[in-house]
């Protein structure tokens, strides 16, 4: 077995887990202000992901280490090259996550009201950026020859990563009102479904001009990386499968289509990549490669045995939790102020 291969596929699978989850995170912290009309409506819709954001995040954690561990010159490249983009999402994410813990240390509206703004914006950061780190990887940044990245800040935005990254938002949105839907009670369950029925054809523009971009802006699909065949067409079908199963009040057969629609994008990124993991765009001979980037075979296959053996006890205890904390999140639930 290509051990390589076999690393690259597990990042890959790693980034679709954290997406689908963490992504109705994003979407409910973002639409935290405005779906709340009080501070007890606001806890209700904190407490829909409370006991699950900072295990979804573990997902990235893994990821990050796995790219460290698998692939040194790809975790150098990235995070020098993408180091003040990276810098900002982890700010957002600290703010994001002391922000739940802060709120409800003091009950003064205004200490409330802050930190409910802060767990926006330590939500609709990542989110944005996310989708443009994505999309960069994709469309190439400059790299040389000696596998080191040579641009600045502004080289990391153009006309497709801003369009990958604002389909993050939307699409995280849309997921995110569709999981307060199936949490929460009236009347934030019917307020969800209301948002939802108005960024769903946003999210579902933005997923289509991110496919065409793809295959207009990148060099994917040309033969440098693998074909994705039908896997972004999917993308798209199944926010439209959504769409309509929204207006026929299915909302829990329309958040599995958000999660196909995520899954789907996330993986049109990584075939459209393979074997590649970071394209140069100076030279294509400079893209760093699954071979060109990665730790030692003798590294690999220690790495494999470990994961083999702890990977499916993470994924039974997540399983575990979603099950313990499947029930919806009522007015009279007694609330953690």
């Amino acid at each position: 077995m290509d051990l390589n291969i076999l690393w690259f596929v597990l990042i890959a699978v790693l980034f679709v887990g954290f997406f689908v989850l963490e992504g109705f995170d994003y979407g409910v912290g973002m639409l935290l202000p405005f779906l709340g009309e009080d501070d007890h409506q606001r806890r209700r819709i904190i407490n829909t992901i409370g006991p699950f954001w900072d295990g979804n995040e573990v997902w990235i954690l893994t990821a990050g280490g796995a790219i460290f561990a698998a692939f040194p010159h790809w975790y150098a490249t990235l995070f020098s090259g993408f180091y003040i983009a990276l810098l900002l999402m982890l700010v957002a994410m600290i703010v994001r996550g002391v922000a739940f813990e802060f709120r409800s240390k003091d009950k003064h509206p205004a200490w409330r009201a802050t930190w409910d703004w802060a767990i926006f914006f330590g939500s609709a950061v990542p989110a944005l950026l996310w989708g443009v780190a994505l999309g960069n990887l994709l469309q190439g940044v400059p790299i040389d020859a000696d596998k080191h990245f040579v641009g600045g800040f502004f080289d990391l935005l153009s006309p497709y990563t801003l369009i990958a990254g604002l389909a993050s938002v939307f699409v995280f949105l849309t997921h995110g009102a569709l999981f307060l839907n199936l949490k929460s009670t009236e009347p934030i369950r019917s307020r969800a479904l209301a948002v939802t029925k108005k960024v769903g054809p946003v999210a579902t523009v933005l997923v289509f001009l991110f496919v065409a971009g793809t295959y207009a802006w990148t060099d994917g699909f040309r033969g440098l990386g693998l074909n994705p065949g039908l896997v972004p067409l999917l993308a798209i079908g199944s926010l439209l499968g959504a769409g309509a199963l929204i207006h026929r009040e299915h909302p829990g057969w329309a958040f599995a289509l958000t999660c196909v629609t995520i899954a789907s994008s996330t993986a049109t990124i990584f075939i459209a990549l393979f074997p590649r993991v970071m394209v140069s765009s100076l030279n294509p001979e400079w893209s760093l490669t699954i071979y060109n980037a990665s730790s030692t075979p003798y590294t690999l296959a220690i790495m494999s045995g470990v994961a083999l053996i702890f990977v499916p006890l993470v994924l039974v205890y997540q399983g575990w939790t979603y099950w313990v904390f499947r029930h919806r999140v009522t007015a009279e639930a007694k609330l953690e102020y």
